[in-house]
């Protein structure tokens, strides 16, 4: 019993030890300073960035937070970090110092879903949590939205659908443009087939695009994708199709 309590004794110094010398390794001199700032921006697989380093660091010097140069003890992460958080680019942004002088900001950036180009003259981007992104020198490819839509009531007519274009490659393809009605309805022009998808409200966009998905492959494929103008998934259960002229 004495020999295990001398050896769990030794295991807690040495563990205590290198504890405090990993510590003093890692802590800066009192007078040191930012050697530089490194911006990681992650784009989640987002073809282009909305956002580049060069615009963290023109947000930091905005703001007068730009750490390069700077005492390592008078900067805060967390002020750096409050910075960004602002920009309507950044879903969430992260910082730290690292035991080489650099600043690090890892930068998670916001994936726009939809390019609106609404009839009131708006434009902007919106993202899969109905978050309004502002147009910038980057033209993503996306659908576009027309009609009837505003910053305002942007969320609740779309989110739902641009979840489902983002989690199925098919859709994110097959939808070129969506058209928002007066009354508020949603409507589909697809990259292929010369007709219209007509969705009615957007409540239960996930069971109208499956319902539309089975009727591709087990009608239209036989059929032809240009034999109807309209197909109306506005009713539960069932499927209208208008004839191509």
């Amino acid at each position: 019993m004495l020999k295990k309590i001398l050896i769990l004794t030794v295991v807690l110094l040495l563990l205590a030890y290198l504890a405090v010398a990993m510590t003093r390794l890692n802590r800066q001199p009192a007078d040191a300073v930012c050697t530089d700032l490194a911006v990681t921006v992650d784009a989640d697989g987002q073809e282009g960035d909305f956002i580049t380093p060069a615009d963290i660091k023109h947000l930091l010097q905005k703001d007068g937070l730009y750490p390069k140069g700077k005492k390592l003890d008078s900067i805060r992460c967390r002020d750096i970090e409050a910075c960004l958080d602002k920009s309507p680019f950044i879903k969430e942004a992260e910082c730290f110092k690292s035991p080489t002088g650099q600043v690090c900001v890892k930068i998670s950036q916001r994936i726009p879903v939809f390019r609106i180009m609404a009839d009131n003259g708006e434009q902007y981007y919106l993202d899969s949590y109905g978050t309004v992104i502002p147009r910038s020198g980057y033209a993503a490819h996306l659908p576009v939205v027309t009609g009837h839509v505003t910053q305002k009531n942007a969320a609740s007519l779309l989110v739902e659908l641009g979840r489902c274009l983002q989690n199925d490659p098919f859709w994110n393809s097959q939808v070129e443009q969506v058209n928002v009605t007066p009354d508020g309805e949603l409507e589909i022009v697809p990259r292929v087939g010369d007709h219209i998808v007509f969705l009615g409200k957007p409540r239960d966009i996930e069971g109208k695009l499956a319902r539309l998905r089975t009727f591709y492959e087990k009608a239209l494929n036989k059929v032809g994708w240009n034999k109807y103008a309209r197909i109306s998934l506005e009713f539960n259960n069932q499927i209208i199709c208008t004839k191509n002229r």
